[in-house]
């Protein structure tokens, strides 16, 4: 942080922007040349985070009883402002993050982003996410509800898709009749910046209440903590580093809040033996592009292979180390991911991981690390499983080669919880036998398994898992992608035992609200109305 005579850029706070200048600021960097870009951007104190606190609560009074139409049509309309403003996001997200214009950028995450705001409307709209049920002997009645505002902490690596006012948690939070406070994450700035007015303008034209989006940029770890754990905060979004996450997790558990955390993942992938033999040379292109795509900055991407002895894996290898030492590194988010890949292959290495290819920074100014590859056995692996699943969020990936099946799945028991496990098995059938006890084994451990494909894209499909047991996640029962199940983060279930249906919500009624929600009534999934 540093003090600037600058004005700093504005937070929006209770429908206002409030262009004082806080003391205290930061500004991005250009990953690509390492130098600072335009535009100052304040660290708010307390007295900007109790206001924020207390707008978020007015507008919860209202949006709590909002119909889904309306929050819809805020959905809706900030979509419509992201289409609109396209090239000036990509433009402001590339200088920002390294990442490329297209495909990344304007062909795939914008898109994407602009998608799942619409799926989310679409479930505010029709109203099914309430799992609203009914036992009409009893008179008993209960659905999920807003729970409160929600803040939301947003990654470094998509800038877009998971924005902490624009991506997944934020119109999970919305589409459940939450407001929510965005805290930007440091590495993008400007470009949360220009959703936060975008997202502004579309609530001026849908009428919503001034404390619906709000946005700050950081703050003290001290304020930070008691944003948490203020009683007027119904839930929190995280996704980030691990050692922060827990830090605010502790918070949120000592006063009892959802804590909503995605934190760390090695996502493990399985080649089978037939696999190899099979199309083993397909499999290393298969691999090292998903490996250095984004030059490996995915919360999916795969960073531990598990493989067994055998001249088919020596030659996948051989294979992989050959492509990740002629390609080109990717650029890096920040100098902070630079320096935390280079600290995480410098503890693999040290813990007796042999260093097969890469592993320093490149020269020059651009945050880049030379394309990694680390081997170890199995034996060693499982003789320090903890150290060995140290992430190396980057373009790093680590290889144990495992004497056999059983000692193989003895380090998918070993291993913390994932986000994603993968398999790759042959088309004839010989490894389906294997197949069957490593996918039991990886159940137990990642909240999405795959077979015959790369972790790295995650669908946004109602079907889709984004999670798992920690510490890929804090909770291994919700998923941050997937509408409407993500929404359930940010609802609370409420009963309704002999309250007049006049006194009920409007999903609890006899009749059903839209004609199209679909409602459990004595048993039966169902349109109907009473």
């Amino acid at each position: 942080m540093q003090t600037s005579t600058r004005e700093a850029q504005p937070v929006l706070v209770d429908g206002v922007w409030n262009t004082a200048n806080f003391g205290a600021t930061f500004c991005s960097r250009n990953p690509n040349t390492g130098e600072d870009i335009d535009g100052v951007f304040p660290v708010s104190d307390w007295t900007i985070c109790d206001r924020a606190l207390a707008s978020a609560h007015r507008a919860f009074l209202e949006s709590r009883r909002m119909s889904g139409s309306r929050l819809a049509e805020f959905l809706e309309a900030y979509a419509a402002a992201i289409e609109q403003d396209r090239e000036g996001l990509v433009e402001t997200a590339h200088a920002e993050t390294g990442l490329p214009k297209s495909p990344r950028l304007a062909d795939a995450e914008l898109p994407r982003t602009v998608n799942q705001l619409r799926q989310a409307a679409q479930a505010a709209r029709n109203d099914s996410w309430r799992t609203a049920t009914i036992d009409t002997k009893a008179n008993i009645r209960s659905c999920y509800q807003a729970l409160g505002p929600i803040a939301v902490f947003g990654p470094n690596n998509f800038p877009f898709a998971f924005n902490s006012i624009a991506g997944g948690d934020f119109v999970a939070a919305i589409a459940a009749g939450n407001p929510v406070i965005a805290k930007a994450n440091s590495s993008h700035p400007a470009t949360t910046l220009r959703f936060a007015k975008l997202a502004w303008g579309a609530m001026q034209q849908t009428d919503m209440p001034q404390g619906m989006v709000q946005l700050i940029y950081r703050t003290t770890h001290e304020d930070g903590e008691r944003l948490v754990a203020d009683p007027r905060l119904g839930a929190i979004g995280y996704t980030g580093s691990r050692s922060a996450g827990l830090k605010l997790k502790a918070v949120a558990d000592r006063v009892g809040k959802p804590f909503y955390a995605e934190l760390s993942s090695v996502n493990p992938v399985v080649f089978l033996p037939g696999a190899l033999q099979e199309r083993g040379s397909k499999l290393v292109d298969e691999f090292v592009g998903s490996g250095l795509m984004g030059a490996g900055q995915f919360c999916t991407n795969p960073g531990l292979l598990l493989l067994m002895q055998s001249p088919e894996t020596e030659a996948f290898i051989q294979g992989v180390v050959g492509q990740y030492t002629a390609a080109t590194p990717g650029t890096l988010l920040s100098e902070s991911v630079e320096r935390s890949l280079v600290q995480s292959i410098s503890i693999l290495e040290k813990a007796g991981a042999s260093n097969l290819t890469g592993g320093s920074k490149l020269p020059g100014s651009r945050c880049a690390v030379a394309n990694t590859v680390l081997r170890v056995s199995g034996s060693q692996m499982l003789a320090d499983t903890h150290t060995f699943q140290t992430e190396a969020f980057g373009n790093a990936v680590l290889i144990a080669v495992c004497a056999d099946l059983d000692e193989l799945i003895s380090i998918i028991d070993a291993l913390e919880g994932n986000l994603t496990g993968s398999i790759y098995s042959d088309t004839s059938g010989r490894d389906d036998s294997s197949y069957i006890r490593v996918a039991d084994a990886l159940a137990q451990r990642v909240g999405r398994i795959l077979n015959d494909k790369m972790p790295t894209g995650v669908a946004v499909s109602p079907a889709m898992n984004h999670g798992g047991p920690y510490p890929a996640t804090s909770h291994p029962g919700f998923t941050a992608v997937g509408i409407p199940a993500s929404m359930l983060r940010f609802a609370k279930l409420t009963c309704f035992d002999a309250v007049r249906e006049n006194r009920l919500p409007d999903t609890l009624r006899n009749a059903n609200p839209t004609g199209s929600t679909w409602r459990s009534i004595d048993g039966e999934w169902t349109t109907r109305s009473i």
